[in-house]
């Protein structure tokens, strides 16, 4: 072990980001963290006095959170992070790799992106190594293999991008003393929650709050309906196929998954407000009804961020809580996950830049932004009791749980589409045209 690391101090004089290793958030050697993969990183890399630039999506607190984990990789390999964003980071990442000056490691939230840029070579493979790591230690592995794997200038796909920091949509949200006081269980099976949402209407309730404004983004909440309707009635491959427009968004595979959505949207006994208020109620509004008194809805399904507009004061795990938005037990798919999240990958190779990538692979470069807030992790050697609430630890242990992961098709799609007509098309649907019908424009709409 090099001298520099002294177990249970955070005495490592060492910088990252101008941060002194006196401003390590956890001392090594305390706490419930993986401290022997730290020690494991440290003997295994001496890198002194050599630094890499990195380019991410994370700003202000985002920021604060990334670089308290990066100030570990510091002092345990000695490479000097030099972290930087912007707000236009997507533009900025294709405007410096074209002119030939790159961050050595750039951080997304998008695949598509990520695979043009491999495509036109400005990316490194990370290698059949880190691509046999990613099966063996993240649940539903090969779902992140696929996820980070491209076609390069060659044509050959290889694993580029590695997953890490990850956001969960596969949620339904409730009051559980909404629940208690009437009875009603958390259902398991997608069965149960349609017997569920039935019995809610049978006792005079109604059952969801569904809102799909958002400004120039209307329409878009519905896009992750749909989505985990197909992870719901079709495999992963049908899913990749629909994503890729290797079928048809019109395909019946997708228009059953619209009207999936369908049966929950467009049904005025199911819905606060009637179907015909799904689209006009903006969807951060649209959660507000679990809270009134009486209940105007008991189940609303979002994504894991939007707690942010509960009435203020509001305590997760007691005031409100989630469940898993459950899959088909008598369709054998096991226990899908749609979410998003970001990917590292290297734009500038050095031994530096590769020493990050298997940083990203200990326990601690996760558990450190864990033990705080905003993080998820599908590594199965993470502990999970780190996390910083019970939310995030119930919500990671979804992630672990998880057979299958997919990103968010929307965003997968070209943009035209995944932030068009996909939109529009929702918006068409739940004010009266079929499902057939709404998939036969969004299909004339992709890019020839």
């Amino acid at each position: 072990m090099k001298s520099r690391l002294i177990v249970g101090t955070a005495v490592l004089a060492l910088l990252s980001g101008g941060a002194s290793a006196q401003d390590l958030k956890f001392p090594v050697g305390e706490g419930a963290f993986n401290w022997d993969s730290y020690k494991a990183f440290d003997e295994a890399f001496n890198l002194e006095g050599q630094s890499i630039t990195m380019f991410g999506p994370w700003r202000g607190e985002d920021q604060v959170l990334v670089e308290s984990m990066l100030a570990y990789f510091t002092a345990a390999s000695g490479v000097t992070v030099n972290y930087s964003s912007s707000e236009n980071y997507e533009q900025q990442i294709v405007i410096d790799t074209q002119a030939g000056s790159p961050p050595d490691i750039a951080i997304l939230p998008q695949p598509g992106l990520i695979a043009d840029l491999a495509s036109k070579g400005f990316i490194t493979p990370l290698g059949a190594d880190t691509e046999t790591w990613l099966r063996e230690n993240y649940a539903a592995g090969e779902s992140w293999v696929g996820l980070g794997t491209y076609a390069g200038a060659d044509g050959a796909a290889a694993l580029y991008a590695f997953p890490y920091k990850i956001d969960v949509k596969s949620l339904v949200w409730y009051v559980p003393e909404n629940f208690e006081d009437a009875g009603y269980e958390v259902p398991q099976t997608m069965e149960e929650l349609k017997a569920l949402t039935d019995k809610i209407v049978a006792d005079g309730g109604t059952p969801w709050c569904i809102g799909l404004g958002s400004g120039g983004a209307t329409g878009w909440p519905a896009t992750d309906w749909v989505e985990d309707m197909m992870l719901r009635t079709q495999s992963p491959e049908t899913y990749d196929k629909w994503v890729k427009h290797e079928i048809g968004f019109n395909d019946p595979a997708v228009v059953g998954a619209i009207d999936e959505f369908g049966y929950f949207a467009k049904n005025d006994a199911y819905v606060a407000g009637g179907a015909a208020a799904v689209a006009s109620t903006d969807f951060r509004d649209s959660p507000k009804g679990l809270f009134s008194s009486p209940p105007q809805c008991y189940m609303h399904r979002q994504a894991s961020f939007i707690p942010s507009f509960f009435p203020e004061g509001t305590e997760l795990g007691t005031d409100a809580d989630f469940f898993y938005f459950p899959a088909y037990e008598g369709k054998d798919l096991g226990k899908p996950v749609l979410g998003a999240g970001t990917l590292a990958f290297i734009t500038k190779d050095s031994e530096a830049s590769r020493a990050f990538i298997e940083w990203l692979k200990t326990p601690i470069a996760h558990e450190v932004w864990m033990a705080q807030s905003g993080f998820l992790t599908p590594l199965t050697s993470a502990n999970a009791e780190l996390y910083g609430n019970a939310a995030l630890k119930k919500q990671g242990e979804i992630l672990t749980s998880a057979t299958t992961f997919r990103f968010d098709g929307s965003d997968l799609m070209p943009g035209a589409v995944g932030a068009g007509t996909f939109w529009t098309g929702m918006v068409d649907y739940t004010s009266g045209k079929t499902a057939q019908e709404v998939a036969d424009t969004i299909d004339s709409s992709w890019p020839k």
